[in-house]
């Protein structure tokens, strides 16, 4: 069975999607019925609102997460009651999402349902460790469009990524855009020693100079403000540590000036990085330095080489192309032998 084996050894695993409809909720449909026939204690949720049963966007059907006898899930009342099949309920939390309370419950048969859970990572992180202590194995969480906040090393312990044909009908594109996720989550981190030193500082933008053993807040709010400081702060050798996220605008800036040898960027980790791969690579051969205090462990990489408008992709040359860059296995969950 691909890849559940590496699934098997976290106790919480983040679904991810480069897109819409590239098939991230057959991933979530594939690993938990993977994980059921292996025996695994699983929980299932979401950040935030997905699995409709009509994507919002294009208009095409989506398929439902299925969930089976002696799971516990993790939705919102409104969609709890619309679930198919009988189930216990263990907990309804005190505070709402835009969709109600959160439920948590456990199956009483198989059915499917809609996923809409935590409305914010530090929440999730709550739920995953709350379902933890009721002697669950793994936890899966579903990330909606655009939350890769769900992929952070705080919350969850690794990722599968799905990407596909939904990204761009150009598989070269496909395959840069696949590629800068992947290098993102390949950075280097800081040393032990120095990831402690700076780990629970308050947010901020600080100044390191690690061989003098100082760490200077700098009195800016943001780095868009960094123009503001009277001084240039990269005349020596010295690391930045970002507590909020990365922006192209600052590392674009950063890269036009001469002492960029100089720098070492710091942010928590990779769902803090908001640069275009183009941009991000052209400050790393300029000289420029970035890592992440932790990392997060890619499992797994799916790829669906069917497009939304059913154009559809050679899922073998896609999938040999992205291995390239990928060290995790990379594969098409629709080939023959892979039944959903």
């Amino acid at each position: 069975m691909p890849f559940i084996k590496d699934i098997k050894k976290y106790k919480s695993i983040a679904t991810i999607g480069l897109e819409k409809n590239v098939g991230k909720t057959e991933t979530m449909n594939y690993i938990l019925k993977r994980l059921k026939n292996e025996g695994v204690v699983t929980a299932v949720t979401s950040i935030g609102i997905d699995g409709e049963t009509v994507d919002l966007v294009t208009e095409t059907a989506k398929p439902e997460v299925t969930i089976y006898e002696g799971m516990i899930f993790i939705t919102s009342e409104k969609h709890y009651i619309k679930k198919r099949f009988q189930a216990e309920i263990l907990d309804v939390s005190e505070k709402s999402t835009a969709l109600g309370r959160l439920v948590t419950a456990r199956a009483l048969g198989e059915g499917k349902v809609l996923l809409s859970g935590p409305s914010n990572g530090t929440w999730v992180k709550s739920v995953i460790d709350e379902v933890l202590n009721r002697g669950v194995d793994s936890v899966l969480v579903d990330g909606a469009l655009s939350r890769l906040s769900v992929g952070s090393p705080i919350i969850t312990e690794g990722i599968v990524l799905s990407t596909g044909a939904a990204v761009s009908i150009n598989p070269k594109e496909i395959v840069k855009k696949t590629k800068h996720i992947i290098d993102l989550l390949k950075l280097e981190s800081v040393e032990e020693r120095r990831k402690d030193r700076v780990m629970d500082l308050e947010d901020g933008i600080y100044k390191i100079l690690w061989e003098k053993d100082i760490i200077n807040k700098l009195p800016i709010k943001s780095i868009l403000n960094f123009s503001q400081l009277e001084e240039n702060i990269f005349l020596e050798r010295c690391t930045l540590y970002i507590t909020g996220v990365l922006t192209e605008r600052f590392v674009e800036s950063l890269t036009k000036q001469s002492f960029i040898e100089n720098v070492e960027i710091v942010v928590k980790d990779f769902t803090k990085i908001f640069v275009s791969g183009d941009i991000l690579n052209r400050f790393i051969r300029k000289g420029g330095k970035l890592k992440v205090l932790l990392k997060t462990k890619l499992v797994a990489i799916t790829v669906n080489p069917v497009a939304p408008t059913g154009h559809i992709l050679d899922s073998k040359e896609l999938i040999k192309a992205i291995e390239e860059y990928a060290e995790v296995p990379v594969i098409n969950l629709r080939e023959e032998g892979y039944e959903l």
